[in-house]
């Protein structure tokens, strides 16, 4: 994403915005990271971004559908880059680790539930919490 990407979003570029977006892109698909990790990564790279501006700029990424927030039982809100595949969670219980899958079955399967009981699935959110095999 880029300056154009900002813009295609409803939002002005500014200097706050791209160093977030940028450190979000760097951070990996597979990242889902809280405001103060956002926060943290940026003061370790140099940059004077308050932790307000942080809160607010993540919460305007998610109005314009840039990022996904997500509430985990942690009780932390965490954001990961909005993309175009669909995919669930798995959170360790343990660890707070944050594992992505996607699962044809279960797909399919939610569909079928909606469908069974005279819906048809529109959307929804899947978060397995999980701990280690001992």
């Amino acid at each position: 994403m880029d300056d154009l990407e900002l813009k295609k979003a409803g939002l002005k570029v500014t200097a706050p915005r791209l160093k977030i977006l940028s450190l979000l892109e760097s951070a990996g698909p597979d990242a889902h990271l809280s405001a103060e990790d956002v926060f943290k990564m940026l003061l370790e790279q140099g940059e004077e971004v308050g932790l307000a501006t942080v809160y607010r700029v993540l919460t305007q990424f998610e109005q314009a559908g840039l990022v996904n927030r997500h509430h985990f039982d942690s009780g932390l809100s965490v954001f990961e880059l909005s993309g175009d595949d669909h995919h669930d969670h798995m959170v360790c219980t343990e660890t707070g680790q944050v594992i992505e899958f996607i699962d044809e079955d279960i797909e399919r399967l939610q569909h079928e539930i909606a469908e069974k009981h005279g819906f048809d699935l529109v959307d929804h959110s899947l978060v397995l919490y999980v701990k280690p095999k001992k």
